[in-house]
């Protein structure tokens, strides 16, 4: 019997799809439904080369692109190339490259999709018929088979196939050649098989021990970093070539005739990443040869990269290499550790051990992980020294006309302490609403009362497999996978750097106070660089949470005002702005990634110059959501817009880019005067800190706040968010019983009672649904207490919720119990 044959024993696709009614209602569910598609399971094996596949596709065009468009496809070994043309994939100008083996494949049978989530990037394709569609998703499943089962047998040699989704050297040498030992090594695998030609078989036992005691891994990890030492040997000498050539030609010649001509533009080493210096060789004076010397400094240009590429694929493998290696001692630890007879009494040394030693490199590892932070050496140049105030519009003028690059010459010794002395004698207080509060300045917590807990045991693809493609805010999740905050509170956390609204309030020029609305409107993204790793609490129907921060001088309230769809809305005010939104989410899983899409409009406004800004948010993407270590990113653009004064305009690009990428996390922006003409230019990194200015010298407009102290064990929270579910007994009595600080299984979460915590969770749910289906029985429609719907469709304050709080209203009404 053939692999083909048998993939029905174990290749199947798992309908997200609940319906328990006829056969036929079942059919039309899962063909409306995305499927994922199952690979190989236990000790099952897949040898039979599969047949290679080729055709037009059509594939969604990445970000920021939209549409669809025609690219011709290539599998091959479990390998997914694509290119332009048929004659582009001969030529090895690939657009893309997809190990279909270790990305989540999930299929659409009604509108003919397939999902490949890699991770890095999530491959969208389209087929427009039925037979074809049929014919791609068959051949998917067999080569994913094939490839996993290499994989398996090989992990190694997994960089050998796939390199980055960019291909620069040609694959099918490397197939070829690794293809052929293992040809050899599968044939003696079936040669082992009893009685049987079957291509499934329980060949795991023979070949894990092999596996774990082979020493080519290193081997290949010590060749590896070898070549990648004789490559930087390489392009430092090529560098040097570069440079003499530079040199030779520009020096003045006897017997050349000399002809004025501009160099042909500057060289950047990067095309985007603002890390990077710019060779900019300006006005040269080329001589007769001219032509000849720059087609063979571009000569040297493509080489230069072409190393370059091969430095990072070559520490790519052997990174990997070294992770394989790490899990063998992982397994074989776990294996002598299980099968001791003391295993309670080593497990308990191995914690103990680690806790002396977490003791001991603790106020370490919260130095170095501050000082990266707050180093911009990882994101700028060290050469030039910063101003710590705004440009004036003339000089920001000129520094646009130079190179686009932004950068040239910034210190690492920046500090935004002239901006902060400045904010501390310009800040207007609160006033009457502080006074008659009751709220009084109290030390601040510096660490929850519990650390975060191991949440590894928890099997996210159990929970996620029949969700693919779907809105994730209506599935019910493990409390382990939640963070002692929800969304209401991180609505508050935007409010983090609310100094440069401040700031914004206090100058004069309309294009500077973009900057600073800008910069505020980035610095939001900061928070969530530390926590990819856990999830807010979705708020219940009329939740509330207040923030009365009187050393940041700003009061906020915010209400869960929609359950179907969620929508929390927030307002928050001071002396100098008025600050609300309201947002709702659709998260959606694609089988390794979680995209986050935010629907709604940021509003502030500058009442001492009558600004009323907008903007939107971007995207949001957590990777490798089911195994390793998670991370996100943020992509898309935020246009910023003043209402009432259309003088400028802002937009700012969140740069999407790979993980190890140099220019990951980066943003780039422009504020343009009403004529649409560039007068700042924004750049950074979102996490860390924003530069305003050109190339010639540089501007810091914000930067992030240092980490506290073991922020790793504490959900990597900020001390702002530190703070933010903290109770003040002082304004206990202040607050409605609806607050977020009364939630009970945020709290037991917070304190380290997971059981607690999933109990009223639980509890908390189901009463969410009794009042649901009383307020449908009664045709009643819920309104929110302390927002309105305005003209727009927006929620907005209504004014009673800080006119209740100064002489304890919220004693006096109502309230629905939530918990």
């Amino acid at each position: 019997m053939s692999d083909e044959k048998n993939l029905g024993v174990s290749q199947k696709l798992v309908s997200p799809s609940r319906s328990t009614s006829s056969c036929s209602s079942k059919q039309g569910s899962r063909q409306d439904s995305w499927e994922v598609v199952e690979g190989l399971r236990g000790e099952m094996s897949y040898t039979q080369e599969p047949p290679m596949q080729k055709g037009f596709l059509l594939k969604k065009r990445k970000w920021p692109l939209k549409g669809w468009h025609k690219r011709f496809f290539y599998l091959d070994k479990g390998i997914l190339k694509y290119a332009k043309s048929q004659t582009d994939i001969e030529r090895e100008k690939l657009h893309g490259c997809i190990d279909v083996g270790l990305s989540v494949m999930s299929v659409k049978k009604s509108s003919k999709c397939i999902d490949l989530d890699t991770e890095e990037h999530i491959y969208h394709l389209k087929v427009k018929s039925e037979e074809i569609f049929d014919e791609w998703v068959s051949k998917l499943r067999h080569h994913r088979m094939y490839r996993q089962n290499e994989i398996a047998m090989f992990p190694h040699d997994v960089n050998h196939y796939f390199q980055g989704s960019t291909v620069t050297d040609s694959a099918s040498g490397v197939l070829d050649s690794i293809s052929s030992r293992k040809r050899s090594s599968i044939s003696k695998q079936n040669s082992i098989q009893t009685g049987s030609n079957l291509s499934f078989s329980c060949g795991g036992e023979t070949r894990v021990p092999l596996w774990l005691q082979s020493s080519e891994d290193m081997e290949k990890c010590s060749k590896d970093l070898a070549h990648c030492h004789a490559y930087l040997v390489e392009m430092s000498q090529l560098l040097q070539s570069m440079d003499v050539l530079h040199r030779t030609y520009s020096a003045p010649a006897i017997n050349a005739i000399q002809v004025p001509k501009p160099f042909p533009g500057p060289v950047r080493l990067h095309s985007s990443n603002p890390n990077l210096s710019t060779l900019d060789f300006g006005e040269e004076k080329n001589y007769s040869d001219g032509s000849e010397t720059s087609s063979e400094f571009s000569k040297m240009q493509e080489e230069l990269c072409h190393i370059a590429h091969k430095v990072y694929f070559t520490l790519r493998s052997a990174f990997n290499t070294i992770s394989t290696e790490r899990e063998k001692l992982k397994q074989l630890m776990e294996q002598d550790v299980s099968s001791s007879p003391s295993a309670q009494v080593i497990g308990l040394k191995h914690a103990l051990s680690s806790e002396n030693s977490r003791d001991d490199n603790r106020a370490l590892v919260h130095q170095l992980s501050n000082e990266s932070r707050l180093s911009i050496t990882d994101s700028l140049s060290e050469f030039f020294d910063a101003q710590e105030v705004l440009l004036s519009p003339s000089s920001s003028e000129n520094e646009i006309s130079e190179d686009d690059s932004y950068v040239s010459d910034i210190s690492d010794n920046l500090s935004l302490d002239n901006l902060s002395n400045d904010l501390d004698n310009e800040r207007q207080t609160l006033g009457p609403v502080l006074e008659s509060g009751g709220d009084a300045k109290s030390k601040r917590r510096s660490c929850l009362p519990a650390p975060c807990p191991n949440a590894s045991n928890i099997s996210l693809w159990n929970i996620l497999r029949n969700n693919i493609g779907k809105d994730l805010s209506k599935v019910a999740m493990p409390v382990e996978l939640n963070e002692p905050l929800n969304t209401l509170q991180r609505l508050c956390e935007e409010l983090e750097y609310s100094e440069l609204l401040d700031k914004a309030a206090q100058v004069p020029s309309a294009l500077e106070r973009m900057v600073y609305v800008a910069a505020f409107a980035v610095s939001a993204y900061a928070s969530s660089y530390f926590r990819a790793g856990s999830k807010p609490f979705n708020p219940v129907l009329g939740e509330t949470y207040e923030c009365i921060r009187e050393d940041k001088g700003f009061r906020f309230f915010s209400e869960q005002v929609s359950h179907h769809p969620p929508i929390s809305a927030c307002h928050a005010e001071s002396g100098n702005f008025v600050f609300w939104q309201d947002v709702r989410w659709k998260n959606k899983f694609w089988g390794k990634s979680m995209e986050i899409v935010p629907i709604g409009t940021t509003h502030v406004t500058l009442p001492a110059f009558g600004d009323h800004f907008e903007w939107n948010k971007v995207t949001s993407c957590i990777h490798n959501i089911l195994s390793g270590q998670r991370w996100i990113e943020h992509y898309g653009e935020i246009v910023i817009k003043n209402l009432n004064d259309d003088s400028c305009h802002c937009k700012v690009n969140f740069i999407k880019a790979k993980y190890w990428s140099t220019n990951a996390r980066e943003i780039e922006g422009t504020v343009f005067d009403k004529n649409g003409k560039a007068v700042h230019r924004l750049f950074g990194k979102w996490h860390e800190s924003i530069y305003c200015g050109g190339s010639s010298s540089s501007t810091c407009v914000w930067r992030a706040n240092p980490m506290p102290k073991g922020y790793e064990q504490y959900y990597g929270f900020t001390q702002f968010a530190l703070e933010l579910n903290e109770m003040d007994p002082l304004s206990k009595s202040l607050l409605p019983p609806t607050d977020t600080r009364f939630r009970p299984d945020q709290r037991f979460l917070e304190e380290g009672n997971l059981e607690e915590a999933e109990i009223q969770k639980q509890r908390i749910e189901q009463l969410q649904r009794e009042r649901r289906r009383v307020l449908e029985e009664n045709n009643v429609e819920h309104q929110p207490r302390f927002f309105r719907k305005s003209n727009d469709d927006c929620w907005v304050s209504n004014g009673t919720y800080l006119e209740l709080r100064k002489d304890l209203g919220f004693s006096k009404l109502d309230h629905p119990v939530l918990w």
